[in-house]
């Protein structure tokens, strides 16, 4: 335990020791992977959080000090005390049960001298009631604070019941993996639902509905059983990505806020499976955000809580949009060379394509019959792309239209601000825009892409989980969490990035400023001193750097988090513990553009 903190001690000057009872046992019998993980859990928090000074483990034969009923073995007690004590900042007395929650630290605020303690503790927690332990704080502000691991000499099974946990589709990195499984620590207990699927037939119309509020989702089933649905239901993201997976439901109904990850998550990662794709997704949640989820391939959004009618009539509109029938798309190009190059892309037999060269055609096409989706060119003889958005926007009848804006223009910064709240998604041509303007269009018309002609399944395959754009490319990590730092470089680096990584706001800033072959910047945002949100916008104030792609990855996955990301300059947001394929979707999504 003391190799890899010993380091650690020396570059930040502080005392370092580990003291083991010679008269200890020889052997424990527990899970040495696990054991390893809380320790180094506690002594990570202790070096987090101490300026000057030093930090100690003593490990001895308990005496006392723990509530739990353990054995007695030749008159002595079978217990292991595994003491982590340090000489910081210390935790104020109100604050030493909630220090054990997720994501809590003695000073709340995003910018401050300390980080928190992220999920450590709580995992910590979690894992040593697993191995039949428990984990005690003795603590004064000011004056450091000691962490007692007490552990039977032999496992005898968990001190208390664990939560029953389904395994989430996570990275496949261990730390994050278990980080994910045990951060539930607010998770709703409900008796289970009861849904149709061991009642399914051939030609059944099936609804999943993801919700974890079981009275909500008991209206919803009723709901759509009455329109004529069988229902499945998942109450967690991994539960709702298998089943749509194995099912292949002709609608999704989706609640943002799941006990072990964002509904964002779920909807990226249906939306970039082929298998599950032309799934249409209805998004129903307390989160305002209709952009954000329309332009990820949303169906529809409806806003929670509403009407019993609200709700009836958005189920009635899912199901009519997702019978089978041939989509209508509109192309609007004046270039009649590009039209047909347009075409000969996007055309095949489960489409209707219909085309115009003006924005005036294109308000009367979408008027007299309507379409499920519009390429839109900026540079049109009779008025901008720009007018023929904001009339389409302020149409009720039009605005729920997917617009993709295929543009060869060199866009300013304005422009594309603009442009974003107004279409689903911004393509601009270059030498991959027919793999982008396919893969957009067939997102939003739902087109089930294992039936598209190979050739046209390779071009989406390539562009979704190729690590083209990632090879040589140089990502920047910002993290105060060395564990995290480690895992996620691990990651980038095996797909032929080159990393490089800051532990504070101020060093973050000026590795951008002085390394201008950085493509990207993957930043944590709660972080001591100079948090992520003002690390972002520092970076943002030079011109030159205003459209690197910044991702910000925080832990509170709670509402108003993601719009306070995009206000501070970030370009996308993921919640952790973060998943890797949708980081790498991420990455690659605005390498690419």
């Amino acid at each position: 335990m003391g190799r890899p903190f010993r380091h650690e001690a020396e570059n930040r000057q502080l005392s370092f020791n580990i003291d083991v009872d010679p008269n200890l046992a020889r052997s424990i019998v527990t899970d040495s992977k696990r054991l390893q993980q809380v320790l180094k859990n506690l002594l990570s928090n202790a070096f987090k959080f101490t300026a000057e000074g030093g930090v100690r483990m003593n490990v001895a034969a308990a005496v006392g000090g723990w509530s739990a009923d353990h054995p007695v073995l030749n008159s002595a007690p079978a217990v292991i005390a595994f003491e982590v004590s340090d000489t910081g900042i210390g935790i104020p007395s109100e604050k030493q049960k909630l220090i054990f929650e997720a994501f809590q630290q003695a000073d709340a605020g995003t910018s401050r001298k300390y980080g928190g303690t992220g999920l450590g503790l709580a995992i910590s927690r979690e894992l040593a009631n697993l191995l039949g332990g428990e984990i005690h704080l003795k603590s004064a502000t000011g004056k450091g604070s000691t962490f007692t691991l007490y552990l039977p000499l032999k496992y005898a099974g968990p001190t208390v019941a664990p939560r029953a946990q389904a395994t989430p589709a996570y990275t496949s990195t261990p730390a994050l993996q278990v980080a994910a499984v045990q951060a539930n620590v607010s998770e709703r207990v409900a008796e289970p639902l009861l849904d149709d699927r061991l009642n399914l037939e051939p030609g059944d119309t099936i609804l999943l509905i993801v919700e974890d509020d079981p009275h909500y989702a008991r209206v919803l089933i009723d709901l759509a059983r009455d329109k004529g649905y069988k229902v499945l239901v998942a109450t967690r993201g991994a539960e709702a990505l298998d089943l749509a997976k194995q099912y292949q439901p002709a609608a999704v109904s989706l609640d943002v806020f799941l006990p072990d990850m964002l509904g964002w998550t779920v909807l990226s990662q249906l939306k970039h499976n082929p298998l599950t794709r032309h799934i249409p997704v209805q998004i129903i949640t307390l989160d305002e955000d209709r952009q954000h989820a329309l332009a990820r391939g949303a169906f529809s959004f409806v806003n929670k809580p509403t009407t019993t009618e609200g709700v009836s009539a958005a189920l009635a509109q899912i199901k009519e949009y997702a019978k089978p029938r041939r989509k209508r798309l509109l192309i609007v190009e004046d270039n009649a060379a590009e039209q047909l190059s347009i075409r000969e892309l996007l055309d095949h037999h489960d489409i209707e394509i219909v085309a115009t060269d003006t924005g005036a055609g294109a308000l009367s096409v979408l008027r007299d019959n309507p379409c499920d989706c519009v390429v839109l060119d900026l540079r049109l003889p009779d008025m901008s792309g720009f007018e023929v958005l904001e009339q389409i926007r302020n149409d009720d009848e039009l605005s729920t239209v997917p617009v993709v804006v295929f543009t060869g223009r060199e866009l300013s910064a304005e422009e594309d601000a603009e442009l974003h709240t107004m279409a689903r998604s911004i393509v601009v041509k270059g030498v991959e825009s027919p793999e982008r303007l396919l893969d957009e269009t067939s997102l939003f018309l739902h087109r089930v892409i294992t039936e598209l002609p190979i050739g046209k399944q390779r071009m989406l395959e390539k562009l979704n989980s190729s690590d083209e754009d990632l090879i040589a490319k140089t990502v920047l990590l910002v993290d105060d969490d060395a564990r995290n730092i480690f895992a996620l470089s691990s990651v980038l680096e095996r797909r032929g990035m080159k990393v490089l990584t800051a532990t504070t706001g101020s060093e973050a800033v000026a590795l951008v400023e002085t390394n201008p072959e950085i493509a990207i910047v993957l930043m944590d945002i709660m972080m001591p001193q100079m948090d992520g949100y003002q690390t972002i916008g520092a970076i943002r104030q030079d011109p030159s750097l205003s459209r690197l792609p910044i991702i910000a990855l925080t832990a509170k996955a709670m509402k108003g988090d993601r719009e306070k990301c995009l206000e501070a300059g970030a370009s996308d947001y993921l919640a952790k513990p973060v998943n890797t394929e949708q980081l790498l979707l991420a990455i690659r999504m605005w390498l690419h553009r």
